[in-house]
């Protein structure tokens, strides 16, 4: 089991490169971060990140076709690789549905699927060959090249998924694995490895060598309650953005949820958060003593096939950030990332 972190690169960036350092010395497989315009511009971070870092890969989880062009991803992508000397890959998805309604765009007229796999296409072309002449649905080009090229021999690139059954089975067909992001329940990663899996073996390729990362809002410490408060501070945040049917498989009704997500989306965090039970928290994030967190991820997760656990840290600074609650006792980054290390790692060894 590989186990990276996510981060939201919202607080000071001599702090997010500190924690980016530290994920490197204790062995973490990759940082990866969100490629949103709500963020810090998480391609600057990683570039200033791979001068001081040796082993930890770099990249976006997930980068969004829809408003980020095909081939400036792959420009962004071979650049980092160069800087990083090989580190480099990259998760695309059609992006956030709530970001795209503020781009004025309508997620459901994008034919998201469609689009990001033309846009893997695109990628995949353009980082192997440095060039790319191709007239599609969606990307068209005409002998367009670039001297930004890679250092790695194949860089990987994934899917992001959330919904399915199509998703999950183009993310094993077409690309090198797939991030499912929000997912807790052992139903819910059966489903989505299971369709994983069926689109490896279309394509005649091994399911088991594939990335099958399971993205989690993650919080731990040696104080239960308050690691749950501070998962509880952004489980609405992130829940909103989960489809009805990925909350059914993750045990929660979508009307139980409503309320939550109808305050966050009126600008009322702090109702959204009132109204976040400690049942949704439960269901809806990894979080509590590293124990109680182990015991989480061996239970639910890794049974179902994910060989991937990225954590999505979420501590004081981040929820101070987004929702102005300041909580006291919540680990801060640098904690949970040596308790991630020293006390969860070990059981999947």
């Amino acid at each position: 089991m590989k186990f990276s972190y996510a981060m939201l690169p919202d607080c000071p960036l001599t702090e997010s490169l500190e924690a980016i350092r530290l994920a490197d010395e204790l062995g973490f497989h990759a940082c990866y971060a969100a490629d949103e315009t709500w963020h810090k511009d998480m391609w600057l971070l990683f570039a200033a990140a791979a001068g001081s870092t040796t082993r930890i890969r770099l990249g976006p989880s997930v980068s969004p076709v829809t408003l980020r062009e095909p081939s400036l991803i792959a420009q962004a992508v071979a650049t980092l690789d160069e800087l990083s000397d090989g580190r480099a890959e990259a998760v695309l998805s059609s992006g956030n549905f709530g970001l795209l309604a503020q781009y004025g765009i309508d997620w459901q007229r994008t034919r998201p699927l469609s689009r990001t796999k033309e846009a893997l296409a695109v990628v995949r072309t353009l980082l192997d060959e440095g060039a790319i002449t191709r007239q599609g649905e969606f990307y068209s080009y005409e002998g367009l090249f670039t001297f930004a090229r890679p250092v790695q021999q194949r860089v990987p690139l994934k899917l992001g998924a959330m919904r399915g059954p199509r998703s999950f089975e183009a993310a094993g067909e077409l690309s090198d694995g797939c991030h499912h992001a929000l997912s807790y329940t052992r139903d819910a990663y059966e489903y989505a490895v299971r369709h994983i899996r069926a689109g490896a073996e279309r394509a005649g390729k091994d399911w088991r060598a594939l990335d099958i990362g399971a993205w989690v809002v993650f919080a731990t410490g040696p104080d239960s309650a308050a690691a749950k408060d501070a998962a509880r501070s952004m489980v609405g945040i992130y829940a909103s953005s989960m489809p009805a049917e990925q909350l059914v498989r993750n045990g929660v009704d979508p009307a139980e949820l409503k309320p939550v997500i109808d305050a966050i989306g009126a600008g009322d965090l702090a109702r959204g958060i009132e109204l976040t039970t400690d049942s949704l928290t439960e269901r809806l994030s990894v979080s509590g003593t590293p124990r109680e967190c182990a015991a989480r991820i061996r239970d639910e997760i890794a049974p179902a096939g994910v060989n991937h656990v990225i954590c999505a840290v979420t501590d004081r600074a981040l929820v101070r950030a987004f929702t102005g609650r300041d909580l006291e006792g919540v680990a801060d980054a640098a904690t949970q990332l040596r308790a991630i290390h020293d006390e969860i790692m070990p059981a999947f060894a």
